[in-house]
């Protein structure tokens, strides 16, 4: 049986003592520090009861934090290994407000399996997963399509950060020769037609634009973030003083398409299995999902709207969760075997 690990990074934005210390610094010009980054809707507890009920399998789960913890986490619980920053992150970009800077150390984590699912605290199981769905043949399921970068004004941070990604990239591929190497992964039966019109047009142009992917699990061989910190580890270094998110960042991205045009990964429609929702204007659809559980994952992406909007959001959304996960799990206290440990 395949060991698979995941691994989750949370934050509690409310936290007075991580705000102070975040206050002492100012993003600086071309840097990303908006609220929302760090917003809490309150519903991590949901996402390891989706865990324990839907994917029993996994090996270890391992939480990432800049050092405080969920009030009601069994820190206990056999299956959890709470990793703080100071952990994993060289001490010289501590403390870091930047989650791309927490992602690219991810190989680091001490303990972590070959195999790893990679999770944002917005993405949560809602059905049963099985391993087969993150990896077959040891190798992580995905699917391969290009994109033109786009310039966007309302977030102009991303669109600098998919040309970064690109431009390494392309240091180690030639992407006709990729394409041509790799014609059944590129147009694979079963890809959404999306796919299929992004990688056709794309033919039309000699150099890499950007690549697209889906905003959710990300499964990985660590063995990935290993030979390209090997490869790159210069400009990875240097990135890692950033910190708030910045325009001059690479990302995690950067490992996962770096998989994929190394050929290391397995092409599926993983999007069948996922729905995205922004829970600006979408919030009843994001609830008729969770609680219809049409899909094993989804991820509730946080916008621009204001802290009442996103209370209300945010019960509703919680209420959802409490139809389909009601009961308490082993990663908190009260939990079956919590409690018969007490």
């Amino acid at each position: 049986m395949q060991e698979i690990d995941f691994v989750v990074t949370w934050l509690d934005g409310n936290d007075p003592d991580w705000r102070r210390e975040k206050e002492r610094y100012v993003p600086k010009k071309g840097e990303d520090g908006r609220e929302e980054r760090y917003r809490d809707f309150g519903l991590f507890h949901y996402w390891f009861r989706g865990v324990e009920r839907f994917a029993p399998w996994v090996r270890k789960v391992h939480l990432v934090t800049c050092g405080h913890l969920p009030e009601w986490l069994n820190a206990d619980c056999p299956k959890l290994h709470v990793v703080r920053h100071e952990d994993f992150i060289p001490k010289e970009f501590l403390p870091t407000f930047n989650s791309n800077v927490i992602e690219i150390y991810m190989h680091r984590i001490e303990g972590l399996s070959e195999q790893f699912v990679y999770f944002n605290d917005d993405m949560f199981l809602t059905r049963a997963v099985k391993p087969e769905d993150f990896f077959r043949g040891g190798l992580p399921c995905d699917m391969l399509a290009l994109q033109p970068v786009v310039a966007n004004p309302d977030n102009p941070v991303m669109s600098h950060l998919y040309l970064n990604n690109a431009l390494v990239l392309a240091k180690y591929f030639k992407k006709r020769e990729n394409m041509k190497s790799q014609l059944k992964n590129y147009f694979h039966v079963g890809y959404p037609p999306m796919y299929f019109f992004y990688n056709m047009l794309e033919l039309a142009f000699p150099r890499f634009t950007a690549f697209y992917t889906q905003h959710g699990p990300m499964p990985f061989l660590k063995s990935t973030f290993l030979e390209l910190w090997e490869k790159e580890g210069e400009a990875l270094t240097a990135m890692s003083g950033n910190r708030f998110r910045s325009e001059t960042d690479l990302t995690p991205y950067l490992f996962r398409e770096y998989q994929k045009l190394t050929g290391r990964f397995t092409a599926m429609n993983i999007e069948k299995n996922f729905a995205y929702f922004p829970v600006e204007g979408e919030t009843d659809r994001l609830v008729r999902a969770i609680t219809r559980q049409k899909k094993k994952f989804l991820c509730i992406n946080d916008g621009t709207i204001s802290e009442d909007q996103a209370k209300l959001a945010g019960e509703a959304i919680q209420r959802a969760f409490g139809i389909i996960l009601p009961e308490t799990s082993d990663f908190e206290r009260g939990g079956a075997r919590a409690a018969a440990a007490e």
